[in-house]
């Protein structure tokens, strides 16, 4: 990717696009058509209040929610917008990790660039500064009900726009204030409609719902690698995965899951060996079909996201051309609360599936010791990773109750339906760490297991696997700590390139 990225309205900004911006650190600017849309939209608004400035345009010239009611006279506007992000800067509970504040200011740039949103192209910029610069606010994780915009959350993300609240920067916590000062950068006088425009949106939620998709896409590819590694040392079959079968039950993923198990098995001399078994058990046999469900779902979530990342979500929402200004609901996060909750139930399930893997492994069948060790009983060897897995597909469980079906009313019954999107967007990444570790655990078990098989060998990619994994996690040759191991192997399921 080049050294700039220009944000630019007629260019969709892309799953992968974001992911190799979050990787690269790119520097990211505003396209020359970017900052022409949001100029002449911010001259418009301003040019339309002159010429009409007594018709009330919610919350340019009146309050807020329930109070839209109150007419605002000129000369506390400028307040009225500074008061919003104050008052609405509620947030609680833990700080949301460095890496999705810096999602969420990306993506807050990205929708105010198409230029619907009146606001100035300084405030825009300044919001890219930010990320440019890795000056990142302190933002809280609890606080928004999905609805009216991420309110809480983008409060405390534009509040240093004014010089208030807090960010983190090169490893220290800084009043926003002091660390403007640094680049001699004033505050921010916000002009009508601008708090609105920076806290009505989903940014959080979305946030949250590329960076945990983005990480069960990865889940999904090591969940398929990993579980034809347990088959093999398992000593299962391929016959399940024939094309024929797929042929006659054609979901996506499922057909796309079928291939890749045909791919990573070829060549395996194991395979070659001769069987006892008739059939292997579900976690093995219906992999295409648990798998592939996964991955189906996973290509809806991913559509909704792509289309919230090119969307501008807050109100009201200016149309230059049209002289117009509409109050709607752009705002409202059930799109991606429906999304997010679906992404936590495929990941929990992709975590489901491989713990049942792990549990077979482990359970002195077909010629491997109980516990995947050479002397048990004075060794317990991988007893207690499996109770570890339980415990975190028992968790999940509870955390795949959905945020979506639930809603409280709010604003004294003007916001009265909401999403608890926010409440999904947590969750969800929740679940996707622990399939992180549920995969890492069946990976230990697999290898493990596969040294049992030897002097067989199994196919070309899945030893490469292997390989790399007992580079970062030795063989289990009697009992040790193996917290660190456990840790060791959930980051290699994060890190590993999965293809």
């Amino acid at each position: 990717m080049a050294a700039d990225y220009a944000l630019t309205p007629n260019i969709p900004l892309d799953l992968a696009t974001l992911d190799e911006l979050l990787r690269s650190r790119a520097r990211v600017v505003l396209s020359d058509e970017a900052r022409q849309r949001i100029t002449t939209c911010h001259d418009y608004l301003h040019q339309r209040l002159e010429r009409d400035p007594d018709t009330a345009v919610y919350g340019i010239n009146t309050g807020f929610g329930a109070l839209c009611g109150q007419a605002i006279p000129g000369p506390q506007r400028q307040q009225l917008q500074a008061n919003l992000l104050m008052s609405h800067a509620c947030g609680t509970g833990p700080e949301v990790p460095a890496e999705l504040v810096r999602l969420m200011l990306l993506l807050k740039v990205q929708s105010l660039s198409h230029g619907h949103s009146g606001v100035q192209l300084a405030t825009a910029q300044r919001l890219l500064d930010f990320y440019n610069r890795g000056m990142l606010p302190v933002v809280y994780e609890q606080g928004s009900l999905g609805a009216s915009g991420d309110l809480a959350p983008l409060a405390h993300l534009c509040l240093p726009l004014l010089g208030l609240g807090e960010v983190n920067y090169e490893g220290y916590r800084l009043s926003a204030a002091d660390a403007m000062s640094l680049f001699s950068w004033e505050p921010i006088v916000l002009k009508a409609k601008e708090g609105l425009a920076l806290l009505n949106g989903t940014q959080f939620m979305l946030a949250y719902a590329v960076h945990a998709l983005l990480r069960t896409q990865r889940l999904a590819a090591a969940a398929d690698v990993i579980g034809a590694l347990s088959l093999e040392a398992f000593h299962g079959l391929a016959e399940p995965f024939d094309e024929r079968l797929h042929r006659l039950r054609p979901h996506p993923g499922q057909v796309l899951v079928a291939a890749r198990l045909r791919g990573l098995l070829a060549g395996s001399e194991l395979q070659q060996q001769p069987k006892t078994a008739v059939q292997d058990p579900y976690s093995l046999r219906c992999m295409p079909q648990v798998h592939g469900a996964s991955r189906d779902a996973l290509a809806y979530v991913a559509r909704t996201v792509e289309t919230e990342c090119n969307a501008v979500t807050d109100n009201p929402i200016i149309f230059p051309a049209d002289d117009a200004i509409l109050s709607g609901g752009n705002f409202h996060g059930q799109p991606l609360a429906l999304g997010l909750d679906m992404l936590a139930i495929a990941a929990a399930e992709l975590g489901s599936i491989s713990q049942q893997r792990t549990a077979q492994l482990i359970g002195g069948q077909r010629g491997l010791p109980p516990f995947l060790v050479a002397e048990p009983g004075l060794n317990s060897g991988l007893m207690i990773p499996q109770y570890a897995a339980a415990g975190l597909v028992s968790q999940n469980k509870q955390l795949c109750t959905p945020a979506s079906v639930d809603s409280l009313v709010s604003s004294n019954g003007q916001e009265d339906h909401v999403s608890m999107g926010a409440n999904a967007a947590t969750k969800a990444l929740r679940v996707v760490v622990n399939v992180e570790q549920l995969l890492g655990i069946e990976l230990l078990n697999a290898t493990q297991a596969l040294a049992f098989r030897r002097p067989a060998r199994t196919s070309e990619p899945l030893e490469k696997l292997a390989a790399a994994f007992r580079e970062k996690v030795a063989f289990v040759s009697q009992d040790r700590i193996l917290y660190p191991d456990l840790q060791a192997a959930a980051a290699f399921v994060r890190d590993y390139a999965w293809e």
